[in-house]
């Protein structure tokens, strides 16, 4: 198991679903986390559950699209605890759209929440790592930015977090600074997004899994297992790499194949 032992670690997002999983993940590896979320009372929640198993940790609600108050959090949280080590830039959000049917004011918000909100969090940690000449951020990205799956807006800002996960690694590598994204497939959280669809279709879990070569839907502790990794002294020679957490799915369309090309063979 990775050890974080004296580690500072922000992760937004960290109220429920993957973030949660994440923060849990660090805590038990011996980092003191900081749960950053939009939402204080999930964050609160979230905060507990790291205390009662005996963690270091704080919470602090900041809402990522606005600079002004994630500085603030980063700075509190600094002023608490020291310079913080790691940044796990979880936080996002999707609503289903096309192109020409979604809302110019959903679009902004997609791009704003999953691109500008990451970009806002860099900003106001970077420095902090760059005068103590070392530190670790991990991005969530996602499949959707390397191929689309659906929702445009979100696929947009995904993709460019990936490119923004490079550039970090490329400018802050001589300050001994590592960047590398995580690109989740579906993952099996409890949000509103999920919920909608399991009451319009209760076996939509069952019916992805085909799409998976490991034919399973990811759990959020899939996506913790390898931030951790990407996070921890075990990746230390890893910087600006996109790693797929996907169960094989940008490997190979496997439904495809069995329904069209094997079917043409027969």
């Amino acid at each position: 198991m990775p050890d974080h032992s004296n580690t500072v670690a922000i992760v937004t997002g960290a109220g429920h679903g993957i973030g949660r999983a994440i923060a849990l993940r660090l805590a038990q590896e011996g980092a003191a986390v900081c749960i950053m979320d939009i939402n204080g009372q999930q964050a609160e929640e979230t905060a507990d559950l790291l205390r009662e198993a005996g963690h270091e940790v704080i919470f602090k609600v900041a809402d990522i699209t606005d600079f002004a108050a994630v500085k603030r959090a980063v700075g509190e949280t600094e002023t608490e605890w020291g310079p913080v080590g790691l940044l796990v830039n979880n936080a996002g959000f999707t609503d289903a759209g096309d192109i020409d049917g979604i809302a110019l004011e959903e679009w902004h918000r997609e791009v704003d929440v999953n691109l500008n909100g990451p970009y806002h969090c860099l900003r106001a940690i970077l420095p902090g790592m760059k005068a103590q000449g070392r530190g670790v951020v991990v991005n969530i990205s996602s499949v959707n930015g390397v191929r689309f799956f659906g929702n445009p807006a979100y696929s947009a800002a995904k993709a460019g977090i990936i490119n923004l996960t490079q550039s970090v690694a490329s400018e802050y590598g001589k300050h001994g600074i590592r960047c590398n994204a995580v690109l989740p497939g579906s993952v099996r959280t409890e949000n509103a997004s999920w919920e909608i669809r399991i009451r319009k279709d209760p076996d939509v879990f069952r019916k992805l899994a085909r799409w998976y070569p490991l034919g399973r839907v990811a759990e959020p502790e899939d996506v913790a297992k390898a931030v951790s990794f990407l996070a921890s002294d075990e990746a230390s020679y890893i910087t600006g790499v996109s790693l797929p957490v996907d169960g094989g799915l940008l490997a190979g369309m496997n439904v495809m194949i069995d329904e069209f090309i094997l079917e043409a063979k027969d």
